[in-house]
């Protein structure tokens, strides 16, 4: 099986789902695999705990293709869609997602499904945080800041040298549960 490649859209950010829709009903003979990576959160508003999925990477779809062709062929389909802003690197230069960027984004493609749910964690004596699982696992170099009374860490994400933080959620394990993650 050939090793699959992603590309990096940009599209109207608030709109990712709407952008992926319409572009499965106008063309629906699109052969890729579309990933819009989102995160479960808990948001308080006007004092009430609301339910909230937020994009990981607010703004930018992930596209699955086995070659730079097949996304060069079909380009102008996603160009025409409303909502499009531009293929990353650039419209005149389609470049698949490499190094970090790659590892990254399949980090939350592949390990955490669709959402993002809740990290589980526990902090040592040093009041450090440990991930135990979730999609916090494997990105504790990149937590900025822990917030433990909204259960939330902030991380540091780097996509096409731009930077932003997020936050992702956490829940504290005892330390019966430690040993069995």
């Amino acid at each position: 099986m050939e090793k699959m490649n992603y590309y990096a859209i940009q599209v109207k950010t608030h709109s990712e789902d709407k952008f992926i829709e319409r572009l499965k009903k106008e063309h629906p003979d699109l052969p890729f695999a579309i990933h819009f990576p989102k995160r479960r959160l808990n948001i308080k508003r006007a004092g009430k705990i609301v339910p909230s999925t937020p994009a990981v990477f607010p703004g930018y779809i992930f596209v699955e293709a086995e070659s730079d062709e097949e996304i060069e062929n079909r380009q102008w389909d996603f160009r025409h869609t409303s909502g499009f802003y531009r293929f990353l690197i650039s419209n005149r230069n389609i470049t698949p997602l490499t190094d970090r960027d790659l590892e990254l984004v399949l980090h939350f493609i592949s390990s955490t499904g669709a959402i993002a749910d809740r990290s589980k964690v526990y902090f040592n004596e040093n009041s450090r945080i440990v991930v135990v699982e979730g999609p916090l696992y494997g990105l504790e170099g990149r937590i900025v800041k822990v917030d433990k009374r909204k259960g939330r860490a902030k991380i540091k994400l780097d996509l096409y040298n731009d930077s932003f933080a997020i936050d992702l959620a956490f829940e504290v394990i005892g330390p019966a549960e430690r040993n069995n993650g």
